[in-house]
């Protein structure tokens, strides 16, 4: 990694977030197509609690491309960012895009529920949130319970004589 974008990590790591944002504003317009320096432009405007100045960055590093790793980050903060300023149907289908394309990402599913439950789709939230918790939890009587569990997820609202 070049050495002023680590400089600027360090900054927004150690919590001097302005400085961090103007420089890496500063990089964006040296080279408005790297994917990875808007995805970090991004991230700065998040920390800064600047979610409208964050989301055309997300947009712009997930359009110009980003490795695997990068673009999982990427689609949860565009889709968490969408979910916070209250724009709910585009987190939907930002975390739907990216469930399709990172399955195994249970972290996702966590916020995509969030966004559901915004959304009014209760028991779709609480079947999704419950269903990522049985394939990431290592608590034992949860474990124990997990047949009953997942047999209920979807059933939430349905009662028996």
């Amino acid at each position: 990694m070049e050495k002023r974008l680590q400089h600027i990590i360090t900054l927004r790591e150690k919590g001097r977030l302005e400085e961090a944002n103007q420089l890496m504003v500063a990089l964006v317009k040296e080279d408005p197509k790297n994917g990875f320096y808007q995805f970090q432009c991004a991230w700065t405007y998040d920390s800064l609690g600047k979610e409208k100045e964050a989301v055309p960055h997300y947009e712009k590093a997930i359009q110009f491309g980003l490795k695997p790793e990068i673009l999982v980050d990427a689609y949860l903060g565009l889709g968490s960012t969408y979910r916070t300023l209250g724009q709910y149907e585009q987190a939907k289908h930002i975390f739907e895009q990216a469930i399709i394309e990172f399955p195994e990402a249970e972290h996702l599913k966590v916020f995509y529920a969030m966004t559901l439950y915004n959304l009014g789709e209760h028991s779709k939230a609480m079947e999704t949130i419950l269903n990522t918790l049985l394939l990431t939890t290592n608590h034992n009587e949860i474990k124990d319970y997990s047949k009953a569990i997942k047999f209920y997820s979807d059933k939430l609202d349905q009662t028996w004589d």
